[in-house]
């Protein structure tokens, strides 16, 4: 998505955007520009989504470290962060079951607090988090019509370090990262869905392969070479692709001493 691909600001976003200073927007921008110019196709899943909390950083100011956490089903969320101490900061919230990013993320609303250890929507998060030298974190959730993917906490280490407009700010920027996430995670998935067919194919082949060579040695049939690889299976407690390329190695060594020296 190319920056002229963002979506339009809504009149509601059009008053924000110019009622806030100048200085905010000129960052925002070029968060979005950045944004924009994300080549997710090109990027590991992981690394993408380090790059979109970097431009998180860069757009809100006052941040000193951002997470992102992308939601998948079947699969264990993909967590990612900018800064070690963020790293931290996730494992204690995702350890408890409480705080920011996951309040953002079910109630699909900006959260944001100033004084996390004060803070008492998340006590036993917030406590720990300020023993830390945490006290300031915009959590913004990452919304697209398919539903909630993930969310991202934008942290500061100063109490009250992010100014009032920092959740407007964060919102403008969570519409088009997103898309951008979204895009991230729909590519590795037909990545890992190609991988997945590949791998079968090929289990697929090793197995005929084995079938024919056991054909060729008894005369029997397909259904009885199959049996009788399934048989070596259970007796030898390994995976009928294992036995498989096994027998298929075996042939493809004793074919090669026959030619090295067909005598024998």
């Amino acid at each position: 998505m190319s920056p002229d691909q963002l979506p339009e600001p809504t009149a509601t976003e059009g008053i924000a955007r110019r009622s806030m200073p100048i200085e905010y927007m000129d960052d925002l921008q070029d968060s979005l520009a950045s944004l924009g110019q994300l080549a997710t196709g090109l990027l590991p899943l992981e690394e993408s989504l380090t790059r979109v909390a970097q431009f998180a950083v860069q757009a809100i100011p006052g941040a000193e470290g951002a997470g992102l956490t992308l939601l998948e089903e079947n699969r264990s969320d993909t967590i990612v962060a900018t800064a070690e101490f963020v790293t931290q900061i996730d494992d204690i919230q995702y350890g408890l079951g409480q705080g920011p990013c996951i309040s953002a993320a079910a109630d699909q609303q900006t959260v944001m607090s100033g004084s996390l250890g004060a803070d008492q929507r998340w006590p036993q998060f917030g406590s720990r988090v300020a023993r830390l030298g945490v006290h300031s974190v915009v959590s913004l959730p990452l919304v697209t019509n398919a539903g909630v993917l993930g969310a991202m906490n934008v942290y500061a280490r100063k109490k009250n370090a992010f100014p009032a407009d920092a959740g407007r700010l964060g919102e403008l920027f969570a519409v088009p990262a997103a898309i951008a996430v979204q895009n991230a995670q729909v590519l590795e998935q037909t990545k890992r869905l190609a991988s997945q067919l590949q791998a079968a194919l090929s289990t697929r082949g090793v197995i005929e392969r084995a079938i024919g060579i056991m054909m060729s040695r008894s005369g029997g049939t397909e259904a009885e070479a199959l049996d009788r690889l399934r048989s070596l299976s259970q007796h030898q407690h390994e995976k009928l692709p294992v036995i498989a390329q096994t027998i298929v190695q075996e042939a493809v060594r004793r074919a090669r001493a026959r030619h090295i020296n067909p005598l024998h």
